[in-house]
């Protein structure tokens, strides 16, 4: 018993890794209850065989794995939407039929120590399963703004709003979509045209094959914005993670870039950056797309609820809902997967000349070492500023009201420096 039971997890683990050409989040479901599938079938032929306390009862549970696996991999989008409803009762019902066969056939302490607390787990994922899909038919549908634009492999959403040039580019922290800019990019609008786009696996763009890195999140941006027709140069501003991404670019088009503003920018590195290999590029896919499985339990959408507060409605909706789903869970473990590369690749951006910079640093929270890391940014060009924001902390300047205004007034004077020609003025 206890080695069927081990055995199935195992699997479950073990299978979501298999090599193939295509894996995203149904991929990783179907692998995981065909995992379960084995453990119950393993169950059910080793106590038959090998014990005088055969439960052939549990058939039955692989069976109803095996093929909800097989439906979530081959069946259309519609009926495993479908299965949504089905499957969690299905289970408290097999649940319940299981634990009355057992109690009749099964008289050792195994009962009690492994195979109950199993059963109490197929309950709490069958409420999270039900949870979700309740969730999912009773929230109203988020339209998008914006549009969606073919890059290549995939398409990614871009929204522009305002007039004024020079365009100003918002790129999101890590794990952040366009609509967590919600309380900057309204208010850049008001002096000049902004733009802000969910970079691949994120909001509403499709998923890369692959964890994109740096190098490729900036080859993606200059494709988005020069097939929208978006023209330069652009002033680009990065929270967090965001930060390497407009270094990156900065580095890779230097003659789109008019300006920065690093926001509590992730620090790059010196180090060269070392070629990556495809196979450590599949197995960061496999393991977001593994842990991403947890969005169809309602885990994506209990963490996306206690975020995004202070953001506009509009925008709140909106990252709450994207923030929610699988393939959102599963771009953001990819983005950190491969942050070292990212780190790396934006430190080849060596000098900025006289571009307008500004470097905005939170007070409150930071590691040993960030705020000399941020001194050291500020010296990319000779026309910069550092400013370290009163009571911010590194989350705030996206979430809190009274931070984000800092962020728009750092854009703002990157902006009026660019079209003036003057030096940034100003603490």
């Amino acid at each position: 018993m206890a080695g069927s039971l081990a055995a199935g997890f195992v699997a479950a683990v073990i299978l979501p890794f298999l090599p193939v050409g295509t894996v995203d989040v149904d991929f990783a479901t179907a692998m995981v209850l065909f995992g379960f599938a084995l453990g119950w079938a393993l169950m059910a032929v080793l106590s038959t065989r090998f014990t005088d306390q055969p439960q052939r009862w549990a058939v039955a549970p692989a069976i109803f794995m095996a093929l909800s696996g097989a439906l979530v991999l081959l069946a259309p989008d519609a009926m495993v939407d479908a299965l949504g409803w089905v499957w969690p009762p299905a289970l408290v019902v097999l649940v319940v039929w299981a634990w009355t066969r057992a109690r009749r056939a099964l008289h050792s302490r195994t009962r009690v120590w492994l195979l109950n607390p199993v059963l109490v787990i197929l309950v709490i994922f069958a409420l999270g399963g039900a949870y979700e899909t309740i969730r999912q038919s009773t929230e109203p549908a988020v339209a998008m703004r914006g549009q969606l634009v073919d890059v290549g492999p995939y398409r990614l959403h871009l929204e522009c709003t305002g007039s004024r040039g020079p365009t100003v580019i918002l790129e999101p922290g890590g794990g952040g979509s366009a609509a967590s800019m919600g309380l900057i990019a309204p208010a850049v609008a008001r002096d000049s045209r902004v733009c802000v786009y969910d970079r691949a696996g994120r909001g509403w763009s499709d998923p890369a094959a692959s964890p994109p890195d740096g190098a490729q999140i900036a080859t993606d941006l200059h494709n988005l914005l020069d097939r929208a027709h978006v023209p330069g140069p652009y002033v680009l501003a990065g929270h967090s993670f965001g930060g390497l991404y407009v270094r990156t670019y900065a580095a890779k088009y230097p003659e789109e870039v008019a300006g920065l503003v690093l926001v509590d920018s992730t620090a790059a590195k010196s180090t060269p950056v070392s070629p990556q290999k495809a196979s450590s590029y599949s197995v960061l896919k496999h393991l977001s797309s593994l842990v991403a499985t947890t969005s169809r339990l309602g885990v994506g959408h209990l963490v996306a609820d206690t975020g995004f507060s202070d953001l506009p409605p509009r925008y709140r909706d909106d990252a709450r809902a994207s923030a929610a789903t699988g393939k959102e869970m599963s771009g953001f473990l990819d983005e950190f997967g491969v942050a070292n590369r990212s780190e790396a690749e934006a430190g080849e951006l060596r000098s900025l000349g006289a571009k307008p910079l500004v470097v905005l640093t939170a007070e409150l929270d930071n590691a040993k070492g960030w705020i000399a890391a941020q001194n050291e940014m500020a010296t990319l060009s000779t026309n910069s500023l550092h400013r370290v924001e009163s009571g911010s902390t590194h989350a705030s300047f996206v979430e809190n009201p009274a931070h984000a205004d800092a962020v728009t007034k750092a854009i703002h004077d990157v902006v009026v420096s660019v079209q003036t020609g003057e030096p940034l003025k100003g603490p």
